[in-house]
């Protein structure tokens, strides 16, 4: 497994990030199969929330990977806090309450990332700065990112926030890829021009924040999986097409598009299934020719200008 530096952090982590959203839809035997096989493929950075399950898929994967010192030191463990019931909630107190029970749920004394999940309007980036102050201090978190923010958004929360913004986790796939489309279509008159994000690829490059794409196979908002899908009919001919040009398969390749970009990319998968899971984990080995890339991206319906 390929690995990369954590936006300008020095953690090495895997290429391929864990999500673990789904877990509770496991069985014990299964999900001690599931988090067993991720580790056997290198794939040791598993991505948490707290309002997954609410709250029990983190105890449904502590339980499962038999939390202890020892296995703590050999993983890489990310959750997330500031969704709650109706609202959004990046305030002082809830951030260090949802912190402390999810090190609960996790067994574990410390994350080794925390991110702030969906943009609160009503934050104050003041409290938020003495909310990660007391998170570091007192071990319980060593790093930071925020997840679906915009540069003004993070710039904002710089504003006070000392610690440096290493990841931003947004929604990316093949056919969910405006951040990308319109940079091709900078001063156009056309749909694909419209900058729905304030360049936040751009920015993230810039800035040293490691881009983690979420929903890597889903199109529009948990609408469906494109892969064998057939609203993508020229999508698919062409993945499978560059699928067995490499031997894979197009979970494979769907993935390895993504990690071709330059940004530095760390796919968060959402898959349970232990072969697809490897098969996530081979795009660590693929590297997708410039024609094989763009071929993709204009089977998704892009056109370049």
């Amino acid at each position: 497994m390929k690995t990369i530096k954590l936006g300008s952090s020095t953690l090495e982590v895997p290429v391929i990030a864990v999500g673990c959203m789904r877990i509770n839809s496991l069985d014990k035997t299964k999900a001690e199969n599931f988090v067993q096989t991720a580790l056997e493929e290198g794939a040791n950075f598993f991505d948490h929330a707290d309002i997954y399950g609410g709250g029990t898929c983190e105890e449904i994967f502590a339980d499962a990977i038999h939390m202890n010192d020892d296995v703590r030191e050999k993983i890489i463990l990310q959750s997330k806090c500031g969704i709650r019931k109706g609202m959004f909630d990046f305030s002082k107190e809830h951030i260090l309450e949802s912190v402390d029970g999810i090190l609960k749920r996790l067994k574990t004394d410390y994350l080794d990332i925390l991110l702030l999940h969906r943009p609160d309007t009503l934050v104050e980036p003041e409290e938020v700065a003495a909310a990660f102050d007391q998170l570091e201090s007192s071990g319980k978190v060593r790093h930071f990112g925020v997840s679906n923010q915009n540069p003004m958004q993070i710039q904002l929360l710089k504003r006070s926030v000392k610690q440096p913004i290493v990841a931003n986790q947004l929604q990316l796939s093949i056919t969910n890829s405006t951040m990308i489309s319109s940079g091709f279509n900078v001063n156009m008159e056309n749909e694909a021009a419209v900058n729905r994000d304030g360049s936040i690829l751009d920015f993230c490059r810039l800035n040293d924040i490691t881009i983690q794409p979420w929903s890597p196979f889903q199109y529009g908002f948990f609408e469906g999986v494109f892969l064998g899908n057939d609203k993508f009919p020229e999508l698919n001919q062409k993945i499978d097409e560059i699928a067995e040009k490499y031997g894979v398969s197009n979970t494979t390749i769907a993935i390895a598009w993504l990690l071709r970009h330059p940004a530095n990319m760390q796919p968060v998968t959402g898959t349970m299934n232990v072969e697809r899971l490897k098969d996530c984990c081979k795009a660590s080995e693929i590297q997708l020719t410039r024609e094989d890339w763009y071929g993709i991206f204009r089977a998704a319906g892009n056109v370049l200008p």
